[in-house]
């Protein structure tokens, strides 16, 4: 079987293309499956060949590799003998490595050379580099030879793939990326990313948010992580920082540095609070946040489902903070106390609405802020504060890095 190798630089284009790598890559793969094909038909086994191909002409260079070594770089029959025969091989190319790190190497003939005999070849030579002996170019291969060629270069062009979405994907930890429901395996919903699968897992799901096969939504990319079976890429709807991702796509003034996300503190599915603060003389922080008419923080809701969202305007003061926070209800007086604890009064018509539902405006507004909040009406403003823990949990702000 006769392999001929014109017109290659095309073929190489068009895979490149095809499978989104670069040329170059390709032909490393192609050039690894020649090296493989040659020893498959006129090597012998523990050879380390290495091929170069010239992708305007066709034509094919072989060389044989060898480890140059000395005595100190090999094992000897006594330390073999307590390794129990277990073999030490560097791999192809990483003989400099290998004698770099100070590692031994079980002799074979295949492989090494011995200092003494490589200085015949080429004086300058030095122990831990590979020593190339150009060999015959072959362009005839049997069945067997041009098979293994072929599985070699489908390997290699899947860890050309692998890598290059692992590196595509892991420059999108922390970001926002745009997938399709493919499927679902019982509460874990599967996303196609167009080159790859994100996995959404129920406790990043977002509650009462039902997913269909088909549907198209934005996701924040917690993790990217290599493994056996590929890029594993752990996706979130239910992310703190997936609101603040939304409106950075949103609101203009976040990106020029002129508003900037101070703290969010989130329930998902139900309600959000996002404090924000303005770097620029005559921007309304909150204003640009909520858009002309409302349109950028519908934007953001209607992504999320429906999932209220409060804005506030972040105070330096943390009174202030505070009272901003419980929006949005009227706050007449926030008093501090010692351990990040705080007394708003607020008028007894505005109780509930600062309460909020089962305590989910005050809950969110403690979130935001690290402060414990103790909501009263002016009439018991002045009761002395227990010691005790008044119910509500004590959680930290996420904070959001500009």
């Amino acid at each position: 079987m006769s392999m001929d190798f014109k017109n290659l630089s095309l073929l190489l284009d068009s895979i490149a293309e095809e499978k989104g790598l670069s040329k170059e890559r390709i032909l490393e793969a192609v050039e690894q499956a020649l090296a493989a094909a040659y020893k498959k038909e006129y090597g012998t086994r523990g050879q380390v060949v290495k091929a170069k191909l010239n992708p305007k002409n066709g034509e094919v260079e072989f060389w044989l590799v060898k480890l140059v070594v000395d005595e100190d770089m090999i094992y000897s029959e006594e330390e073999l003998g307590k390794l129990k025969d277990t073999v030490i091989i560097p791999e192809q190319g990483k003989g400099e490595d290998a004698a770099a790190e100070g590692k031994k190497v079980r002799f074979h003939e295949e492989r090494h050379m011995m200092l003494k005999d490589a200085k015949k070849i080429n004086p300058k030579i030095k122990t831990g580099e590979d020593l190339e002996t150009k060999l015959e170019s072959k362009t005839d291969y049997g069945r067997i030879a041009a098979q293994t060629a072929k599985q070699v270069i489908l390997q290699k062009i899947r860890e050309a793939e692998r890598e290059s979405i692992l590196l595509e994907f892991k420059s999108k930890e922390g970001n926002l990326v745009s997938g399709i429901v493919q499927r679902m395996e019982g509460v874990t919903v599967f996303v196609d990313l167009g080159k790859t699968l994100g996995v959404l897992p129920r406790e990043e799901q977002v509650p009462g948010e039902f997913y269909r096969l088909g549907q198209r939504l934005k996701f924040y990319v917690i993790s990217v992580e290599d493994s056996t079976r590929g890029p594993q890429i752990l996706l979130s709807r239910a992310y703190p920082k997936f609101i603040s991702k939304l409106f950075e796509l949103e609101v203009p003034e976040i990106s020029a540095g002129s508003v900037e996300i101070k703290g969010l503190a989130r329930e998902p599915g139900s309600r959000s609070k996002i404090a924000v603060e303005s770097h620029a003389d005559g921007v309304d922080p909150v204003g640009s946040m909520v858009g002309q008419r409302g349109t950028r923080v519908s934007a953001v809701i209607n992504e999320l489902g429906g999932e209220k969202i409060d804005i506030i305007e972040w105070a330096e003061d943390q009174e202030q903070y505070v009272a901003n926070a419980l929006s949005p209800a009227k706050v007449l007086e926030v008093k501090a106390l010692d351990k990040n604890r705080a007394i708003a009064i607020v008028p007894e018509d505005q109780l509930s609405l600062a309460i909020g539902r089962e305590g989910q405006n005050v809950r969110l507004a403690a979130k935001l802020t690290g402060w414990k909040i103790d909501v009263r009406s002016p009439e018991n403003k002045d009761v002395e504060v227990e010691e005790k823990e008044s119910g509500q949990e004590e959680e930290k702000t996420d904070t959001i890095a500009s």
